[in-house]
């Protein structure tokens, strides 16, 4: 079993594992189709991708694939600690361009569901950090967008210093600088 709280922006959800215990260790299911699908959810994910992230304050995002090829996603910190930040991007959403932060580590063994139409970030609370995700559409290239991490309009304030960006996830363009509705 699995326990789905729900967030403050429409559609996205906390998902807190069950874990069952004894002398070996435990045993915690991450996702069960039934479960999903009672809630409403995506329950069919084509992808498992996995990041690893060696410095404290390590940023990746803010990604999203434009339609149709939108992902559901199912992310799990593994090893560590992170802060998951989701903005909702979905034009036409009463949610539309807020966001919401979740720290997922591998004690809480929280998992989060970031539906099509959010981008999706986070960022490292400590060093050598392992995250797994599961994703309901393949990746395109071509579809493949992302917003400013430093954007003001979305008014994130970040946990720690960033200390490690790529080039490409600092230079996505700011909302006020896209020609075309984001999502």
């Amino acid at each position: 079993m699995m326990k789905f709280h729900s967030t403050t922006l429409n559609d996205a959800w906390l998902i807190e594992l069950e874990p069952r215990g004894d002398q070996r260790g435990y045993f915690a299911r991450t996702m069960c189709q039934e479960e999903f699908e009672k809630h409403g959810l995506i329950n069919r994910f084509v992808q498992q991708n996995t990041s690893f992230s060696a410095q404290r304050g390590t940023l990746r995002g803010l990604h999203y694939q434009t339609p149709p090829y939108g992902e559901a996603k199912l992310v799990r910190c593994l090893r560590g600690a992170i802060v998951d930040v989701i903005v909702d991007i979905r034009k036409g959403s009463s949610t539309y361009l807020q966001h919401q932060m979740f720290e997922l580590t591998d004690r809480n063994m929280y998992q989060l569901y970031v539906p099509p139409g959010f981008a999706h970030s986070f960022q490292t609370l400590n060093d050598n950090v392992e995250v797994s995700y599961l994703v309901s559409t393949a990746y395109n290239p071509e579809a493949e967008r992302g917003l400013n991490y430093r954007d003001e309009q979305l008014g994130i304030d970040w946990p720690i210093p960033v200390t490690v960006v790529s080039e490409k996830d600092s230079s996505w363009p700011l909302i006020s600088e896209h020609t075309q509705p984001l999502y």
